[in-house]
């Protein structure tokens, strides 16, 4: 199994969206290394930190899995979208997706300061200024975050 953590503004997609939805297509990404993670990488039953970004604060706020393998993100062939991309078509998709299925809200939000100031998770990616909206996350990493949701914030 691998562990991975996802991006998502709150505001056009939540956890609260992802619960009352039970599976959803992860589409719109449109960063190359995303991509290729996602459609290289990513497995069914893989585990996934959903994380609020551009939020106050922003931070890890539940968990997901895997529930697809990945397949072309049929938002880029549909002008209307605002994921269109007029290079990609179905015979030469340029852009893949997967589905997320809800498993859990974190008890807290673990927050991006929080994460940052805790050494057992100095070298995740997203603590590495990564802006990507998919990145792998080390096993031990993503048990220790679920960990912490489980503590007092340490930072109020």
């Amino acid at each position: 199994m691998q562990y991975w953590l996802v991006k998502s503004e709150p505001g056009a997609y939540s956890i609260v969206d992802l619960r009352r939805d039970e599976v959803e297509h992860w589409d719109g990404v449109r960063n190359y290394q995303a991509r290729n993670l996602m459609r290289d990488d990513m497995e069914v039953g893989d585990r996934v930190l959903f994380y609020h970004s551009n939020a106050k604060p922003p931070g890890v706020v539940g968990v997901a899995e895997v529930a697809s393998e990945p397949y072309p993100d049929h938002t880029s062939w549909d002008p209307e979208s605002p994921y269109f991309d007029p290079k990609s078509s179905p015979d030469n998709p340029r852009w893949f997706m997967v589905d997320l299925r809800y498993v859990d809200t974190l008890a807290r939000l673990v927050s991006l300061d929080e994460i940052k100031q805790d050494p057992a998770l100095a070298g995740m990616v997203l603590v590495n200024r990564s802006r990507l909206s998919v990145q792998p996350v080390g096993a031990a990493e993503f048990h220790h975050i679920l960990d912490l949701a489980d503590r007092p914030d340490p930072l109020v």
